[in-house]
């Protein structure tokens, strides 16, 4: 971004913000959700409130969107209890590359009542709903893409649509803390984005393990702060 405001003869903008709203979906919250986060509808006041700032340059919301045999489905793999076991994804186009992930309960199928954004949410004000998860070969937690990269099986084009907008920091809310959430932010950090996530927007699947995964994130070089700080106080000027 800054090679392309100096080419043009403009200094690189200091803020321009953005704010992702992760999988604010039916089938995380209570009382139906059938992945139900705890607590995860009482998070939506504050990401209205984030959603009306003027300060924001952009404003992207993300929905998991399932086919009915995605592979993160524990009752598409024999025996195996949501939770509990893992399976492994294997790179489609390059076996060699793997990794292990969770099974959870059948959630969020596209098009289903489980998979709409909750109603009390201000989605009105989103510049765009980015759709994730849509490959039933591979779990993407993130918004970006895809944890496989030789080569990547799902790319949502975030990145890019990011630095269309010249934004140079993002803010981190929604569901699942220790999920989604984690991976948008981390994957943010690693295009080049200052990230924030704001603590108050956001619930964890595994609450006893919140803690720690709050200091790996911050680990991997995202800043996990609350709304009171400084960072996000900011966007309120």
């Amino acid at each position: 971004m800054a090679a392309d405001d100096s080419i043009a003869g403009t200094a690189a903008p200091a803020f321009r913000p953005a704010l992702i709203v992760v999988d604010m979906q039916e089938d995380f919250c209570p009382p139906n959700g059938s992945l139900a986060v705890t607590d995860g509808r009482a998070i939506v006041p504050l990401i209205n409130t984030l959603l009306a700032l003027p300060s924001l340059v952009l404003r992207i919301g993300t929905r998991d969107w399932h086919p009915p045999n995605h592979v993160s489905f524990a009752s598409n793999h024999a025996s195996a209890r949501p939770f509990i076991d893992t399976t492994t994804i294997v790179n489609p186009h390059n076996p060699s590359e793997q990794y292990r992930t969770r099974l959870w309960p059948v959630h969020c199928v596209a098009d289903t009542p489980g998979a709409a954004l909750v109603p009390e949410l201000d989605a009105a004000r989103l510049d765009a709903v980015i759709d994730k998860g849509t490959d039933p070969r591979v779990e993407m937690y993130s918004a970006f893409y895809d944890p496989l990269c030789a080569p990547r099986v799902s790319d949502t084009g975030l990145a890019d649509a990011l630095r269309k907008a010249r934004v140079t920091h993002v803010y981190v809310v929604g569901l699942a803390g220790d999920y989604c959430v984690r991976s948008t932010a981390a994957d943010a950090h690693a295009e080049g984005f200052e990230t924030y996530v704001v603590v108050e927007g956001t619930k964890p699947v595994d609450v006893s393990g919140w803690e720690a995964c709050k200091a790996q994130i911050e680990g991997a070089g995202v800043r996990v702060v609350s709304v009171e700080s400084e960072e996000v106080r900011r966007l309120f000027s």
